[in-house]
């Protein structure tokens, strides 16, 4: 048992803390409830700030199919984990050739890269466009790539059976989300043969960290920081999910092209990074301004054109015309 003399200066200290009579004790207690506030607040506007980033303001597609050209179908796929229906448009090349699924951006939908959908079509590729989570008329949350990598494999799936097409030989590109999820595909399924990625990442926490950027917030201390761990706790369940440039070396002989914006140097870096990392072949573009849906037209018309000219050297839409 300690003697009694041993607990008066601890008895001392806590009535100190508990009465603060010195300066530096009311000092210390002050930093520290300044502190303890900061945090609070941090974590509270962070959490909120989450929920609006995985919770985009959605926009429907107002678009008759049945007056578009290029004589879409309607495909219907179950994605998984509950995650019910999704619908998608399929545009019919030429028979037997491969299929380019288009994966848009975060924020963004299948209708606002319809004119890249025309010029991969012009070219007599079977092209594939679907709405992913939380966007378009899709509920649910975003994930920044996780749950859409199931989302596109599902899409993929069910393509596959189709009887007009090539089973085995599949295009992707994607915007920053969608060029993820394209990546994180590629890497697990042979079928992939050609990717076009777009301001790719390598975990969603960069899309995280870009989110709380554009609304302003991250130059406020551990704002940043707290947002991702917000982010980490929604997806726990893929805590254990490396980054994917760890996985590259698994595309070896597929061709890549990397795609970087001088206008997000943020994801530019990303993709920089990406691109050095990958095994050939592979190439890389800089282009002024990023995301194809809010590009001008004369913008359009040039990265229509590299797009269509890399998938036409690497993936060459050969098989029957359609009936």
């Amino acid at each position: 048992m300690l003697p009694a003399q041993w607990h008066k200066p601890r008895l001392q200290i806590f009535y100190e803390l508990r009465y603060p009579t010195r300066w530096y004790t009311k000092l210390f207690i002050a930093i520290f409830a300044i502190a303890f506030f900061v945090v609070l607040a941090t974590t509270a506007i962070s959490g909120f700030l989450v929920y609006r980033i995985v919770k985009p303001q959605r926009s429907t597609s107002e678009i008759s199919m049945a007056s578009f050209p290029g004589r879409p179908d309607t495909v219907t796929f179950t994605a998984p984990g509950n995650l019910g229906t999704r619908e998608g448009w399929f545009f019919p090349g030429l028979r037997g050739a491969p299929t380019i699924v288009l994966c848009h951006g975060y924020g963004s939908s299948r209708g606002e890269i319809l004119t890249l959908v025309s010029a991969l079509q012009d070219h007599q590729y079977n092209v594939f466009v679907f709405d992913f989570a939380a966007h378009g008329s899709n509920p649910g949350i975003t994930t920044f790539g996780y749950r859409e990598t199931d989302e596109l494999r599902a899409a993929i799936d069910t393509l596959a059976t189709r009887n007009d097409v090539d089973p085995n030989s599949f295009g992707l590109w994607g915007y920053n989300m969608g060029a993820y999820a394209a990546l994180r595909e590629a890497e697990k399924d042979k079928r992939v043969r050609a990717l076009a990625l777009d301001s790719v990442y390598d975990t969603p926490n960069q899309m995280v960290k870009v989110g709380v950027e554009k609304n302003g917030l991250g130059g406020f201390p551990l704002m940043v920081r707290s947002a991702e761990y917000s982010f980490e706790w929604l997806n726990r369940n893929y805590k254990d999910e490396p980054p994917v440039s760890r996985r590259l070396m698994s595309l070896i002989g597929v061709p890549k092209l990397f795609i970087q914006a001088v206008d997000d140097p943020e994801l530019a870096e990303a993709t920089r990074q990406m691109f050095i990392k990958a095994p050939e072949p592979k190439e890389q573009a800089i282009i002024p301004h990023g995301n194809f849906a809010t590009m001008t037209d004369d913008d359009k018309r040039v990265y229509e054109n590299r797009i269509v000219t890399f998938f036409l050297l690497k993936l060459p839409a050969t098989g029957q015309m359609a009936k």
